[in-house]
């Protein structure tokens, strides 16, 4: 059972928008999916004591885990929470957020971070210039290198004639490609990362059976990928699950020239990761 206070979590219930049974813009499945790598069942009936909505399934597990795993998931939404924001054009509230990062500061036993500094993190990293590597420079196979090229060619051109959307979904497909070449380049490290996903008996599941949350916290976990990227990345990750329209159609959404821009800002800062020149 977590310390936190009622009082506390009132931040967490206002930053995620709890009020109408929602967290964030999470479906179903995503929400699914962002617990998953912390070997979280939130669809389970442990956490359906208040009801079945995202947000009562989210109260019911703040109270029953310990402050160590409530620290880690909130500070992650809290991830997603920035990341949502700065995708849609959005100002975020940094008084009450900086708030809840010192909450979740206490859970986990750390000092608490100055909110102007994290707020300075997310402005350096929309403003910074970050230079798509040679591609030659990526850890994947040669006849993949055309196709990402390709591919990147596609994203600008889509850019530029307003076609948002297709702009990020080429651009989460290049980031999905580029972190499998890296996990297969490197298998031991990736699949000795805690995010990996596992199957009932334990056993590290195959790459190709991998999805993109999944890729992108375990190559941020051995460092393939610098935070800010992480933070951001799992932005693009959910705008390019619009792929499903009924994904689309559950946020209400309709990404535009901003949301499109920064997914290429991630793309560009994750593939300079990548290749070693961040």
């Amino acid at each position: 059972m977590s310390s936190l206070t009622d009082i506390e979590k009132r931040y967490f219930e206002n930053l995620l928008g709890m009020a109408s049974g929602y967290v964030l813009d999470y479906s179903d499945q995503t929400f699914a999916e962002f617990f998953n790598h912390h070997r979280i069942q939130i669809h389970g009936a442990k956490y359906q004591t208040y009801g079945s909505s995202k947000a009562k399934k989210l109260r019911s597990f703040w109270e029953q885990e310990p402050d160590a795993v409530v620290g880690k998931v909130l500070s992650e939404l809290l991830d997603a929470y920035e990341a949502v924001c700065t995708l849609n054009g959005q100002q975020s509230d940094t008084a009450v957020l900086g708030k809840a990062r010192g909450i979740v500061a206490r859970l986990e036993g750390k000092p608490a971070p100055s909110p102007k500094s994290t707020a300075q993190t997310v402005d350096d990293f929309l403003h910074s210039e970050f230079t798509i590597p040679n591609i030659q420079k990526l850890p994947v196979e040669a006849q993949a290198v055309p196709i990402i090229e390709s591919r990147l060619t596609e994203a600008r051109t889509a850019m530029g004639a307003g076609a948002y959307l297709s702009t990020i979904l080429l651009c989460g497909s290049v980031l999905e490609a580029v972190l499998l070449g890296a996990a297969q380049k490197q298998p031991a490290r990736f699949n000795q990362a805690a995010a990996s996903p596992k199957t009932a008996d334990g056993t590290v599941r195959r790459f190709h059976e991998w999805n993109l949350a999944q890729f992108i916290d375990a190559a941020s976990e051995i460092n393939l990928l610098k935070p800010d990227v992480k933070k951001f990345s799992h932005g693009l990750r959910d705008f390019r699950n619009y792929i499903h329209p009924y994904e689309q159609m559950a946020s209400g959404f309709t990404p535009d020239q901003h949301t499109a821009k920064v997914c290429f800002q991630v793309l560009k800062a994750a593939l300079a990761s990548v290749a070693g020149e961040r």
